[in-house]
């Protein structure tokens, strides 16, 4: 059987971008001129987060490897024909798309876009052992180094479209936070209040961006001893008066991630719980004030542990303080190099977009027991920072009668 291995399905047309075409060329010119700096001639992108912020283009990857070659002429997505034409729509650039007639085509693919001998920059981070060895195999004298330290370090800026972006998530965030307060009651399941604030989000995701894809909006609603972890997923579990909650919406837009994070309480709190409800939001709001240019992401941790630590409650801390926002999701890509923790330097410099959210967590049977955490996201600026979220937080808000 002779079938081809690498086709084209230019089907339709070109879907509305989600950045300006300057915007596109102007990460792009960057990058370029990244990888001249670095003697590389070309890069060859395999994970969602950079296939995306240099391509407009989010994969779906159901085991399947994708890419994203990038020269200093051109850039080319690489595709697998499951997806028909809608790679193409969606990239800005050009798109390759391999079949499944034969093993291995995807690297069929790179060969045609790669010149065996040039020095290539991959994901470290990214890249499977099991492929690394396929593409020595397909290009036998490309020299393969890292390219993903050097992106990352690009992406933690961000653009004026992109905090344009970002800021019009954030208030579809907050909108998430009203319908879950809306539907949180005595004996109402947290999925159906996720299920109510996702849906609510996805609505307003489609009204701004009517030509947008809409998918990985989610909420996690947590009660009780199911707050005890940031990530822990929606259960069925049925809300209790007195129970402590953590609300948590992220709408998804073009592969950008935005986060309101929340605790409440259903009905009342007790004086142990009020107590160290207002102890956290007390460093959650020395944190914003220190998020200003300049300010080292270890100084912030370091100084933020001192208030925990002064009401005995460092133990209970589960993570660091905040961290970048931009491509990410919760499964796939972060800046871990804008992490506010003890162990990252980074100074903080104006248009990066970073979240506050100081979380600490006690065990159940202890009579404060449950997971305390508020989440902001700020815009760094020339002197401090602008709060782009707008739900409010603490006791006066958020016990939900």
């Amino acid at each position: 059987m002779n079938m081809p291995d690498l086709i084209t399905i230019p089907n339709g047309e070109k879907a509305s971008p989600t950045f300006s075409h300057a915007e596109m060329e102007r990460r792009l010119s960057r990058l370029r001129t990244g990888m001249q700096d670095n003697d590389i001639d070309c890069a060859l992108f395999s994970s969602y987060h950079n296939i995306n912020y240099y391509g407009d283009f989010l994969y779906c990857s159901f085991g399947r490897p994708y890419g994203l070659v990038v020269t200093l002429e051109a850039q080319t997505s690489i595709s697998a024909n499951i997806d028909g034409g809608q790679p193409w729509r969606r990239t800005h650039g050009d798109n390759l798309i391999y079949t499944d007639w034969q093993r291995d085509n995807y690297f069929r693919a790179v060969q045609s876009l790669i010149k065996d001998g040039q020095i290539v920059g991959v994901e470290f981070d990214h890249v499977s052992l099991q492929n690394m060895e396929k593409l020595k195999t397909a290009l036998p004298n490309c020299r393969f180094v890292d390219i993903a330290a050097i992106t990352m370090e690009m992406r933690m800026i961000k653009s004026a479209e992109e905090i344009a972006h970002i800021t019009k998530m954030t208030r579809i965030a907050d909108i998430g936070g009203a319908a879950c307060a809306e539907a949180i009651g005595v004996g109402v399941p947290e999925h159906e209040v996720a299920l109510h604030s996702t849906g609510t989000m996805i609505r307003e995701i489609a009204n701004i961006w009517p030509e947008g894809e809409l998918l990985d909006t989610w909420t996690w609603l947590q009660s009780g001893i199911n707050t005890d972890g940031a990530h822990n997923p929606v259960t069925s579990r049925k809300i209790e008066s007195g129970d402590i909650l953590s609300l948590n919406c992220f709408p998804m837009v073009a592969g950008y991630y935005v986060a309101l994070e929340r605790t409440l309480f259903c009905e009342s709190a007790t004086d142990a719980h009020l107590r160290l409800w207002e102890i956290n939001c007390k460093v959650h709001d020395a944190g914003k004030s220190l998020l200003k240019p300049g300010a080292r992401c270890s100084d912030i941790a370091n100084e933020l542990n001192e208030i925990y630590a002064e009401h005995d409650l460092l133990k209970y801390r589960t993570f660091g303080y905040g961290h970048s926002f931009g491509v990410l999701c919760h499964y796939y890509g972060r800046e871990a190099g804008l992490e506010l923790r003890e162990d990252i330097d980074t100074v903080l410099t104006p248009n990066m977009v970073v979240s506050m959210e100081p979380m600490i967590t006690l065990k159940e049977g202890l009579p404060r027991a449950g997971g305390y955490r508020e989440h902001d996201i700020l815009v760094i600026t020339e002197d401090g920072n602008r709060n782009i979220t707008g739900f409010p937080y603490g006791p006066e808000h958020n016990i939900i009668k």
